[in-house]
């Protein structure tokens, strides 16, 4: 078929074959089932149809297992012969074995190129979501933002948002008068969510160089898609972080990519693998952005493709908008399971020859209920499917073949060492040590004055004892004298006795980095 990615076929007992239509690529879609089931592989040949349609492709590897994508098949499989007979089986008469375009991303930067983002442009909205703030905790951080915008304070990694944070905690009364009330317990404890963030790895998210979505969405070798791995195993020991990384490259694909209506093929696919994770515990504000870019997305040519073991992990209004699904076999052993069972069976559009809900019980491991879009965005009857074997490696590459991918990766030079340069750390630590010299200048100059206020008085004393042994009479030019030096003297005291309030501002500036 033209302009479609063949999914899987029939044989005894099953339909017409499946193709998933480039046109209605960006129409969303879901993989669902229980696990071991065959989601993996559904998303391995579906990225590879894409990528072969020349349409790039972003995914996250948690298992491990979708590194196999950089390398051919081989004969020597240990499943070739299953491969083999199911391709015959389904009508796959181009099954070949084959490789495809890899780039390995990796948020620690162990297994790929560094993936970053600025704490500026994943905003006061995901962060508090990643640091699980109160309402109150995320309208101070609102508030750092804002001041940010407004002093040119440029909000780049972890360090600069705490530093921030020390300087709003320790300027909260002046900033309290303008945005409301900031509680010090409130700044406390965002800065240990910050801290457990830290020690989660998370530092190495922030900072640059940032990623370029440009060096995702790329075409390679004989016109393929740049197929992007994210290198998500260790990654899933922080869950938050992994979600709310992947809704900010989601959220930055719609700020930044233009409209282009309905084409011919998406400019990007992206895959969110454990999708449950994005909206476990999600406040109403997040769930409702994430319904609104999934809605608006598609007109700006990506596609996003849900994997989840249960379509009730989405919420509905998402999950209304996914009209290319593959849903893979549910278990159904108690009343819960059940109840899921029937409800996803509910979102299929019937097929007279078989009861949906027993069909997804029953299908085994690589088959799948699929219901494709056909024409004019209509979805296709359910139809029990083979799922077609994939034509690159199952399973994982070695950790040798995946540095030699890396070592070739042109995007090595650009990503692989951070960039460090002036941002609101700097800017507050040297604004910090210019009012500590002042401080200290001022304080300087007050102690010179007060020597010079009591070698005037013991003057004045030593004079004032020698006029009363005197029995002259002072003249008037001495008397003017003495005038224009108390003058001198209340005037320099009087201006250098201001000190005290430039002494507390070196108290607050100054242990604001543990500086002088």
């Amino acid at each position: 078929m033209e302009n479609g990615i063949f999914v899987g076929g029939g044989g005894e007992s099953y339909g017409d074959k499946q193709w998933l239509k480039l046109d209605y690529a960006n129409r969303h879609g879901l993989i669902a089932g229980a696990t071991g089931t065959g989601k993996t592989v559904t998303l391995q040949i579906l990225a590879e149809g894409f990528s072969a349609a020349g349409v790039p492709v972003f995914l996250s590897d948690v298992k491990g297992d979708l590194s196999g994508l950089a390398e051919a098949g081989s004969a020597e499989a240990k499943l070739h012969g299953a491969f083999t007979e199911r391709a015959g089986k389904i009508g796959f008469d181009d099954f070949d074995y084959d490789a495809f375009p890899v780039t390995f991303w990796d948020l620690f930067g162990d297994q790929g190129h560094p993936i970053r983002t600025t704490v500026a442009e994943m905003g006061p909205l995901l962060i508090s979501r990643l640091l699980e703030l109160t309402e109150a905790q995320e309208g101070i951080l609102n508030i750092a933002f804002r001041v940010a915008d407004e002093q040119g304070l440029p909000l780049l990694d972890l360090k600069d948002l705490q530093a921030l944070l020390v300087w709003v905690g320790e300027s909260r009364e002046e900033l309290s008068l303008r945005y409301g009330n900031i509680a010090v317990q409130s700044v406390g404890a965002i800065q240990r969510r910050l801290l457990v963030l830290d020690n989660q790895g998370g530092t190495r998210l922030f900072g640059e160089p940032a990623l370029q979505l440009s060096d995702i969405i790329r075409l390679r070798e004989a016109g393929r898609g740049q197929i992007n791995i994210l290198a998500a195993d260790k990654l899933m020991a922080a869950p938050r972080l992994y979600a709310t990384f992947l809704l900010w490259l989601l959220s930055e694909l719609f700020e930044e990519l233009p409209e282009v209506g309905d084409p011919d093929k998406p400019k990007l696919v992206f895959f969110f693998d454990e999708a449950h994770l994005l909206f476990e515990d999600a406040p109403k504000a997040l769930v409702e952005k994430v319904e609104q870019v999934a809605r608006l997305i598609r007109s700006k040519g990506v596609g996003v493709y849900f994997i989840t073991q249960n379509p009730d992990d989405v919420p509905e209004d998402i999950l209304g908008q996914l009209g290319n699904r593959v849903q893979h076999a549910l278990r159904a052993f108690t009343a819960r399971d059940r109840k899921a069972l029937r409800m996803a069976a509910e979102t299929y559009r019937e097929n007279p020859r078989f009861e949906i809900e027993d069909a997804i019980r029953e299908v085994g491991v690589g088959e799948a209920v699929i219901s494709m879009l056909e024409k004019k965005g209509v979805p296709g009857v359910a139809e029990r499917t083979l799922i077609r074997p994939p034509s690159s490696r199952l399973g994982p590459i070695s950790d040798a073949a995946r540095r030699a991918i890396l070592n070739a990766s042109d995007l090595g030079l650009k990503y692989d060492k951070t960039l460090d340069r002036a941002s609101a750390y700097e800017m507050l630590r040297d604004r910090a040590t210019e009012a500590a010299e002042a401080a200290e200048d001022e304080e300087r100059r007050a102690e010179e004055a007060e020597a010079a206020e009591r070698e005037y008085k013991a003057a004045r004393r030593y004079s004032g004892s020698r006029v009363e042994r005197s029995t002259s009479r002072p003249t008037r030019r001495s008397r003017h004298s003495d005038t224009i030096g108390e003058a001198l003297t209340k005037a320099v005291v009087k201006e250098l006795k201001g000190t005290t309030g430039r002494r507390i501002v070196r108290g607050i500036l100054g242990g604001l980095f543990k500086g002088r």
